[in-house]
């Protein structure tokens, strides 16, 4: 997998998993709930973005529970981390070994 895909599979795994503890606390069910995850390649900088993220349900919900899925899937710790995106600092480290010699 690509390091673009692994981006796509942590926010789908997270929504599922978020999904799965609604539907598991409310004894639902606590398999079947597929996801699918996609976005675009977009330009200047190079990234990805419009991100869309498809849920199935594997039980019928009521409204309140649709709704109540909705808002569990949404607070999805990878999802909201791209929502705020954080400070992200680089460093460069040299290992001495690998060091020009002088």
């Amino acid at each position: 997998m690509t390091p673009p895909e692994f981006l796509l599979a942590s926010l789908g795994s997270c929504a599922a998993f978020y999904g799965v503890q609604y539907l598991k606390t409310r004894n639902l069910a606590d398999t079947g709930v597929e996801v699918t995850v996609t976005s675009e390649k977009l330009k200047q900088p190079a990234r990805l973005g419009n991100f869309r993220i498809h849920v199935v349900c594997p039980v019928a919900l009521t409204e309140e529970q649709t709704e109540g899925l909705m808002c569990g899937v949404h607070h999805c710790l990878v999802h909201n981390t791209l929502l705020s995106p954080p400070e992200i600092k680089i460093e460069l480290a040299i290992k001495k070994s690998a060091a020009l010699p002088a």
